[in-house]
């Protein structure tokens, strides 16, 4: 059996440790295995740069974050797009494939690197993509292994705020990744303590934020961190259109809307704001234990599905046990948190404010 395999967009701690299980899952099963690594993502199958894996490559990466074979981005819209030498990419990406004379191409990516997948496969080619992204934004699974492990992270830079925004008595705001969906800063936010997490399902009223830093303040609280997401929008921008909306942003002189909304809270109450912003730490390090088992399960139904020839699937978790879900029906859907979830009522309950 002879097998692609790629990593693409933005890395996550848990890349290595899914193509582990993938791999241990196909040796036990099949007697001659030969795995190619396409390098640095689409480009690598569009190019043809790839290495012949061995067992030895998966040997000892569980814990390891980053990708061995290194990412690309790649946009989906500009796939149909020939590059600067006039290569139409689609068809250098099925002769690639077909070249190696290979069973099936291993894909493990977030959104945009799902709908090339599925390109791929309405292109003939037998696929199957693994959930990756710390954003958990990838419609029909659960869950996407490399958020837990983010979740960590920003957790941490919350815990490290507390101190000083307590020996301090100010304002403090911790951005959190997530590109468009609230995510990763509902969870870390509720699991830092932060006292108002604003997140882009549910646009924030600026008056609001400043009501509930106010209220803590009359209640002797000397402090208040704020959990935003790098996502989060306004009520007023929120009524835009995109391309409105596209300009607004252009025009701003914030270098994100961390900066922005620590500006107007100056301004309307006269106190102190810090930003942080962890960013790309969210990505690194070692994959959690959570993220290290996730994998290794969906890494291990991924190699099943292959030695069924059931192509053609996502790998996903859905409530506890991992499924196959035909990519036709995910690809190009976003899963956003709805703003009238169980998690959203519980964590006003306990006081925090999402700024509507």
């Amino acid at each position: 059996m002879r097998i692609g395999m790629l990593t693409s967009g933005g890395d996550c701690q848990a890349l290595n440790a899914a193509m582990r299980g993938v791999v241990k899952g196909l040796n036990n099963s099949v007697d001659d295995l030969k795995i190619f690594g396409f390098e640095r993502g689409y480009k690598g199958l569009i190019y043809g740069n790839y290495r012949l894996l061995t067992a030895s490559d998966f040997s000892g990466i569980l814990t390891r974050g980053g990708t061995i074979l290194g990412s690309s981005r790649q946009p989906f819209k500009q796939m149909r797009t020939p590059d600067e030498n006039g290569l139409d990419k689609v068809e250098a990406m099925k002769q690639t494939y077909f070249d190696l004379n290979l069973e099936c191409l291993v894909i493990l990516g977030g959104n945009g690197t799902e709908k090339t997948a599925n390109l791929l496969r309405e292109e003939g080619l037998n696929v199957i993509h693994l959930p990756k992204t710390i954003d958990n934004d990838i419609y029909g699974t659960d869950v996407t292994f490399g958020f837990q492990s983010a979740i960590n992270i920003a957790t941490d830079a919350i815990d490290c705020i507390h101190t000083t925004a307590a020996s301090h008595n100010r304002v403090f705001i911790v951005e959190v990744m997530g590109h468009k969906v609230g995510w990763l800063t509902l969870y870390a936010g509720i699991a830092g303590g932060a006292d108002i997490i604003l997140i882009p399902e549910i646009p924030y009223d600026i008056d609001k934020v400043v009501e509930a830093i106010e209220k803590r303040s009359k209640a002797g609280k000397g402090f208040t961190i704020l959990a935003v997401a790098e996502g989060a929008i306004s009520k007023q921008d929120s009524k835009l259109s995109k391309k409105e909306y596209k300009k607004e942003v252009a025009k701003r002189k914030y270098p994100s809307v961390s900066y922005e909304i620590a500006d107007l809270i100056e301004k309307k109450l006269g106190t102190e704001v810090r930003v942080t912003v962890p960013g790309h730490t969210q990505r690194g390090g070692s994959p959690s234990p959570y993220d290290r088992v996730l994998c290794t399960r969906l890494g291990a139904a991924a190699a099943q599905a292959i030695v069924d020839k059931d192509f053609g699937n996502m790998i996903a978790m859905v409530d506890g046990e991992t499924k196959r879900v035909p990519l036709k029906d995910v690809a190009g859907k976003l899963k956003t948190v709805d703003p009238d979830a169980t998690i959203i009522k519980e964590a006003k309950t306990i006081g925090i404010s999402f700024g509507d």
